[in-house]
């Protein structure tokens, strides 16, 4: 199990491609988040591909992706990106893909709703991707009757599902610019989608589990965890392995836990972000990420270890860390880490995570964490700074964007 213990962008996809590349692996199944994921991976010869929806495994032939029902499904984004590996040459992406049924799906209408909300904000923005995701998961809370994988094999179900989204976001933004698609438009696009991809039940994880090895990948990051991270600036998802625990609970198996943190800090978009450095931010080049329309700006920071520490609390820890960037921090002898915070005369060590569902708790944590401000230390030798706030040894350190850039220190 893959989970980023940051604010995301520490190279999920990087080393889920390498434990694809490595080692036999017959499926990556994804257990939280949507479309808007973004998962970069370079392949040995310079092919580049975001990985959204697809498992970052996606490039070492034979390997299968499965969507599982925590994942919200864009069918239409799903088919972008199938034409992009198409084109770089991976032309069986869809044939390697199956979609729980009971994945919720995205859809125009929800990511219409998205945009409008996160406009109508203004200057308090949450740093939305703009796709729908947090609009989805939202409306499946208020509609039983939410459209679903499994609705794309209905066509009449469809329709009235899809069509029920459609005048809802009519009604809450009557006077929204953002041009929509029609339902039948909608319905036709997704009953081909429906036709193209195997949807199926629940019990396929066990069949899964029975074919070989299976990585499951995370999206987002711990700190952007729906209950556990800096509300609002997070995401609609559990971030952490709870998902994907419950995935193998149900299929009677198990996993390692493997967290994926950079040797420096990043978070794109608002929120809090302790120890971001304006310096680091202008000099270290990000080719994948960037300003982006609707989550702002892409941001660097000092490693935080009063963060990571959080993150090793909320998840309840992990068998083994996968720190990347290391060459970044091989050429940067600025970098820092931050041991504690000053919060008004308090030194903070830790933060207490809170009970699951006590927003209001985590939203006063946010106010604090605006008023933070780092106390640093040496960096040294990163691998070293995360293992003491992970409580969990390096097994992996990442070089390079590349399979070939990894190095194995420890079997997990």
């Amino acid at each position: 199990m893959v989970v980023d213990l940051g604010y995301g962008d520490a190279g999920k996809g990087t080393v889920v491609d390498h434990l694809c590349a490595a080692s036999p692996v017959h499926a990556v199944v994804r257990f939280n988040g949507g479309a808007q994921a973004a998962h970069n991976v370079v392949a040995v010869d310079g092919r580049h591909h975001t990985f959204a929806q697809f498992g970052s495994g996606t490039f070492t032939p034979g390997v299968r992706t499965h969507l599982s029902r925590f994942v919200l499904v864009d069918p239409l984004a799903l088919a972008a990106e199938a034409d992009h590996l198409r084109r770089i040459g991976v032309g069986d992406a869809l044939d390697r893909l199956t979609v729980d049924g009971d994945a919720l799906l995205t859809t125009p209408y929800h990511r219409a709703a998205g945009r409008a909300r996160e406009r109508a904000r203004g200057a308090d923005r949450h740093g939305s991707c703009g796709m729908g995701v947090g609009e989805t998961a939202a409306y499946a809370l208020a509609h039983e009757d939410a459209p679903r994988a499994g609705d794309c094999r209905s066509p009449a179900r469809l329709r009235r599902r899809l069509a029920a989204v459609r005048d809802r976001y009519r009604d809450a933004f009557p006077g929204a610019a953002e041009d929509v698609p029609d339902v039948d438009d909608c319905v036709a696009a997704f009953t081909a989608f429906g036709e193209r991809v195997r949807v199926v039940g629940g019990g396929h994880m066990r069949t899964l589990l029975a074919g070989g090895p299976v990585v499951f990948e995370g999206a987002q990051g711990v700190l952007l965890d729906e209950w556990h991270g800096f509300h609002p600036y997070t995401t609609w998802s559990t971030t952490t392995f709870g998902n994907a625990e419950a995935l193998l609970r149900e299929a009677g198996g198990g996993a390692a836990r493997l967290g994926v943190v950079r040797a420096y800090a990043t978070r794109h978009g608002p929120g809090p972000f302790v120890t971001e450095d304006a310096a680091l931010t202008r000099g270290l080049p990000e080719p994948h990420n960037g300003t982006g329309p609707w989550q702002g700006p892409f941001r660097a920071g000092h490693l935080d270890a009063v963060a990571l520490r959080y993150a090793r609390e909320v998840t309840g820890g992990m068998d083994g860390v996968a720190v990347t960037h290391l060459d970044v921090a091989g050429a940067r002898p600025d970098l820092r880490v931050c041991r504690a915070y000053r919060i008004g005369d308090a030194t903070v060590r830790r933060l207490a995570p809170n009970p699951a569902g006590r927003l209001d708790l985590q939203e006063d944590l946010t106010r604090r964490l605006l008023a933070a401000r780092p106390v640093y230390a040496p960096l040294g030798r990163p691998e070293e700074a995360v293992e003491e706030a992970a409580g969990a040894p390096v097994v992996l350190r990442s070089f390079g964007p590349t399979a070939a850039d990894k190095r194995v220190a420890a079997a997990v």
